[in-house]
């Protein structure tokens, strides 16, 4: 895992500070020390132990129901609109910085010195890189996987190709740390754990999986681009954020597609972000969005940080209510209220967007579909005496029954209807009492669930209510006031293949609540 830097770095936690150029450490995703496995969610699975029972492949899909289901192809990340409007500042996103010549700004080196240390060089159109790892296929196309991502990065943020004409970045792929600091290509005193920035040149050390070897090159590669042509970026969640984001991707056929959601963790070999945020939420550690903006200059230090950075960026860009306004973030990066900005550019949504975001990190998994898990927040009201009838979408996420339900008071829920949880080879149909074929987080794959979120909860923390199983006919008894959600129960990244609805009949139950027993007083 790394992280990026501006000019003129504090020192802090021991940090040195470094001056008139951009600096960045990366830590690792997968860092023995600061990261712990989780035991259910293993980010490299022993080849003797299956996988649990939540990952096995849908009834009713192709492949066989004892083992696991084979990942995926990733889905392409939606290519980006044209903001509209202009930037808050009078500097253009598709200007260049103040101080930055045209083209690359790279220091000389001494190639005979570098050559006598046994390290290599590999030309390329926009990555010069240099390693001391013998040839290999995927090492030698990496500087070819830079250039792909340069029209990625480019139609991204929004600028135009000539402004990246004579871009030049100097990376170094290292195994032996003092070979490079002997050649020239490392200072001495420059400590990291994973990958560093400074301006147009960029340092990584050689990781065990090729796709992690990538990804730490393109969060680099955005750092570097983001400085080079804006001359920031931005707060340090927001600089970690779209790094993580744009690192994050997927090559298939010699076409590279940055800002890929995982769709499975055999994609992407030790890169661990979800891990993160699952073992952050399991702990009791959820951070709120509002956590995430505070984030300090140091936030780099801490492991969890880059899995928080790149669980708001996914979520706020591949969702489809906030996509637009998040894109349009790198048209303010010099407001020196940047996290202001992004307050009101969210105001209108915050409740409904912190709804969401609760329940996106508490269920977050591999091909989260964000699209079909959707909140769409209603009006509350309290349910009428005669009974209410509300319908829920199998291929939905959680929804809201529009009912405010009151506390000190028990609720009968009653569901019919047949709906279907997969589509191929043939579609398999379900009740709301669920199919025990498979289970999904411990209860049957289609029952019905419930969850009641308190109404002081709407609009702020990070918390998330434990779903309670309804299945056909179910009592609800209320703690606290707060709007009643339902859904069936399935994991998040398979809706696609579910049709179909149920309806769920919901009124005050008969049975009042037991009152607690009073003692008598003493005589």
């Amino acid at each position: 895992m790394r992280e990026i830097f501006k000019e003129t770095l504090l020192r802090l936690a021991g940090l040195v500070a470094i001056s008139a150029t951009l600096v960045c450490g990366c830590q690792a995703a997968d860092d023995p020390v600061a990261a712990r496995a989780i035991k259910a969610e293993p980010e490299r699975k022993p080849a003797a132990i299956p996988k649990p029972p939540d990952n096995v492949t849908k009834p009713g899909r192709a492949g066989t129901q004892a083992r696991a289901k084979k990942p995926p192809e990733p889905p392409a990340a939606p290519r980006v609109a044209a903001p509209t409007g202009s930037p808050t500042r009078t500097a253009k996103p598709s200007e260049k910085p103040a101080g930055r010549p045209a083209g690359s700004s790279l220091p000389p080196v001494d190639e005979d010195r570098i050559a006598a240390h046994n390290i290599r060089k590999i030309e390329g159109r926009e990555l010069t890189l240099y390693t001391d790892l013998p040839s290999d296929a995927e090492i030698d196309g990496l500087p070819e996987v830079f250039s792909l991502a340069l029209p990625e990065w480019a139609a991204y943020f929004h600028i135009d190709a000539d402004n990246l004409a004579g871009w030049r970045v100097r990376g170094c792929l290292i195994k032996d740390r003092e070979r490079f600091v002997a050649a020239g290509l490392l200072p001495a005193g420059l400590q990291f754990v994973n990958g560093f920035t400074r301006g147009d040149e960029i340092w990584w050390y050689e990781q065990e999986s090729a796709y992690y070897r990538r990804h730490l090159m393109l969060h680099e590669g955005t750092h570097s681009l983001m400085f080079g042509h804006f001359g920031t970026c931005g707060p340090p969640w927001y600089m970690e954020a779209m790094a993580e984001l744009l690192g994050t991707h997927q090559l298939k056929d010699g076409r590279l597609t940055l800002g890929a959601f995982p769709a499975d963790r055999d994609l992407v070999p030790i890169w661990g972000r979800i891990r993160i945020v699952r073992e952050a939420v399991r702990d009791g550690r959820p951070l709120s969005v509002g956590e995430i903006l505070a984030f300090p200059t140091d936030a780099y230090l801490q492991n969890d940080t880059y899995g928080w950075c790149w669980a708001i960026a996914a979520f706020l860009d591949g969702h489809p209510r906030y996509r637009e306004r998040f894109r349009k973030l790198p048209t303010v990066l010099h407001d020196t209220d940047f996290n202001g900005h992004f307050r009101r550019s969210f105001a209108d949504d915050r409740a409904t967007l912190n709804v969401e975001w609760r329940a996106f990190i508490h269920e977050v998994d591999y091909g989260y579909d964000l699209v079909r898990n959707a909140i769409e927040l209603k009006p509350s009201r309290p349910p009428r005496a005669s009974g209410d009838k509300v319908t829920v979408a199998a291929d939905r996420g959680w929804q809201s029954t529009g009912l405010r339900l009151s506390a000190d008071t028990t609720y009968q829920l009653q569901a019919t209807g047949r709906y279907q949880v997969a589509a191929e080879p043939k579609i398999w149909w379900c009740e709301p009492g669920g199919v025990t074929v498979r289970y999904y987080r411990g209860r049957p794959l289609g029952i019905l669930l419930a969850m009641i979120l308190p109404d002081a909860e709407e609009d702020g923390g990070a918390s998330w209510p434990e779903p309670v199983a309804i299945g056909q006919s179910g009592q609800l008894t209320v703690d606290a006031p707060g709007t009643l959600y339902l859904r069936i129960n399935d994991s998040p990244a398979e809706l696609a293949d579910n049709a179909g609805s149920l309806s769920v009949d919901i009124r005050t139950s008969r049975d009042e609540r037991p009152q607690k027993s009073r003692k008598a007083p003493a005589k």
